[in-house]
């Protein structure tokens, strides 16, 4: 599958226009998927207080630190990761220049469609 310029500016803008949706509709709520609890009120209150210049609490920008881990938090897991969908698609795209791939397993599986999460 070959894609052409025009295709990638286009996927760009479309990432660009629902990142700048996305971050207008999370103004009025910052954590719109949470539900209302202790939990959210303490982190909202957390950043609240420490990204407030005065406070006391006060962490400027350049000290500030975020972590995540491997749970959705940067990337859909479910129903796979967007980096095994990459994979795939990339094995099916290459495969004619590689007949020998249908005997060879990962790659015999993905060319059969045959995706089994475990």
């Amino acid at each position: 599958m070959k894609t052409t310029r025009r295709q990638n500016l286009l996927a760009a803008v479309l990432v660009c226009a629902v990142a700048f949706t996305t971050t207008v509709a999370q103004a009025a709520d910052p954590l719109p998927s949470w539900k209302d609890g202790a939990a959210k009120k303490y982190i909202v209150d957390f950043v609240a207080k420490v990204t407030k210049p005065g406070s006391p609490d006060f962490v400027p920008p350049a000290e500030r630190i975020a972590t995540f881990d491997n749970d959705g938090t940067l990337w859909a897991e479910q129903p796979m990761y967007f980096q095994a969908f990459f994979v795939f698609d990339r094995i099916k795209a290459l495969a004619p220049q590689h007949p020998e791939w249908k005997k060879k397993e990962l790659f015999a599986s993905v060319l059969k469609g045959d995706v089994k999460k475990d």
